[in-house]
């Protein structure tokens, strides 16, 4: 049934109101997207299970051994271990929040609803950015305060100990973490995996495919690692010990002041330094691929 209004002569159009969009309107729509979606809630609550549940694993495998007495890592260290694979549902999602709009065609209606594709980048990445950063910062302050909580106040001889960095804190005798220790464990790994996530949100635009995009993100994190491990050849040691330094458990390790390579791997600020460097060279070209091409 179709209606028809009439306009008396003489009279004036009716007037649409019109807003202009801007950046906030795009981070309307992109968090609406990212929180109503189940691949969300998947993603964050297998990363959250396994920092908790990999973190209370290790204090009771540390327990059970009859090593609590004796535990010479840092105390909030046991918390890296579950971080190491946490990390990998984080970069999955960083991939997902672009890849399955091209996946299922979406990104078609996004680009119609905003033309300006710089400003839908923009608001997936400072979207995704802040709920990784966010979540991972939350589930490393609560495993940081658990291992704080059972492994910090032991009574310890100084001479049992190497109280410095990359060691267990000593203070008036107990064990404990140093604030800069805090701050590595909780916001400092949080900075760092919520970057990696962006960095894979950058890749998963370049290749516009989510295998591929996850694909390739693992090979960023493992195998640097890896071919280091078996880089053998002589006259190759430095750049081993460069690949070992900036490898990603590496570096979540010099966070956690979890010496791997040596004394020169104190806080892993470097590591962050330079993945925040990568991650803004991936997202220019992401920029500039995104701007030139077709959908």
């Amino acid at each position: 049934m179709t209606y028809t209004v009439e306009v008396p002569q003489g009279a004036a159009a009716p007037v649409v109101p019109v807003e202009a969009t801007n950046l906030t309107h795009a981070l309307r729509s992109e968090w609406t997207k990212i929180r109503t979606v189940r691949s969300t809630m998947w993603t964050l609550g297998i990363m959250l299970g396994l920092v908790l549940g990999i973190n209370l694993l290790m204090l009771w495998a540390i327990g059970a051994s009859g090593g609590m007495a004796t535990y010479s890592e840092p105390v909030l260290s046991p918390g890296l271990y579950g971080l190491i694979l946490g990390q990998l549902a984080v970069i999955t999602l960083g991939v997902l929040v672009i890849t399955s709009e091209y996946g299922t065609g979406m990104i078609r209606t996004t680009f119609t609803a905003c033309p300006q594709r710089t400003r839908v980048l923009t608001a997936k990445a400072i979207v995704f950015f802040g709920i990784g950063f966010g979540i991972t910062t939350l589930a490393c302050t609560v495993t940081a305060l658990i291992n704080w909580a059972v492994l910090s106040g032991r009574n310890v001889a100084v001479a049992d100990y190497y109280s410095g960095s990359g060691s267990v804190t000593i203070s008036n005798g107990v064990t404990t973490a140093a604030p800069t220790e805090w701050l590595g464990a909780t916001v400092g790994v949080g900075l760092y995996v919520a970057l990696l996530g962006l960095l894979a949100l950058a890749v998963g635009t370049l290749l516009r495919h989510s295998a591929g995009a996850i694909t390739t993100m693992l090979g960023v994190v493992l195998l640097p690692l890896i071919v280091a491990i078996f880089m053998q050849a002589p006259g190759l040691e430095k750049v081993q010990e460069k690949l070992l330094e900036y490898s990603t458990p590496v570096a979540l390790a010099a966070l956690y002041r979890v010496q791997m390579i040596g004394d020169n791997n104190v806080n892993g600020l470097s590591q962050l330094a330079m993945l925040a460097v990568v991650t803004a060279l991936a997202l220019a070209g992401a920029y500039a691929v995104l701007a030139r091409r077709d959908v």
